[in-house]
């Protein structure tokens, strides 16, 4: 089981919870386990070219990645992060 931190502007999708748990062998995998029960929160985090979208960060662990195709294992921590603005 993968533990997922969800920022605070996608809990809408998640009904309220900042962190849950998924399943999948990839951040990839992860986000369409996550994406089953949440509908929309993968649209929010990967655009339609299957590419993080430039305002979102994963990382697994304290390592930063870009890839959907990043390897994950039982137990590990996807950390899910977005940019934020103001003025």
């Amino acid at each position: 089981m993968i533990r997922v931190l969800i920022p605070s502007q996608l809990i809408a999708y998640t009904d309220g919870a900042s962190r849950v748990e998924a399943e999948g062998a990839s951040v990839g995998a992860v986000l369409d386990d996550l994406d089953a029960r949440f509908p929309g929160l993968k649209f929010r985090v990967i655009d339609e070219q299957d590419r993080v979208r430039k305002h979102m960060r994963l990382f697994i662990g304290q390592a930063e990645t870009r890839s959907i195709a990043a390897a994950l294992a039982d137990g590990d921590e996807l950390l899910i992060f977005g940019a934020l603005s103001g003025g």
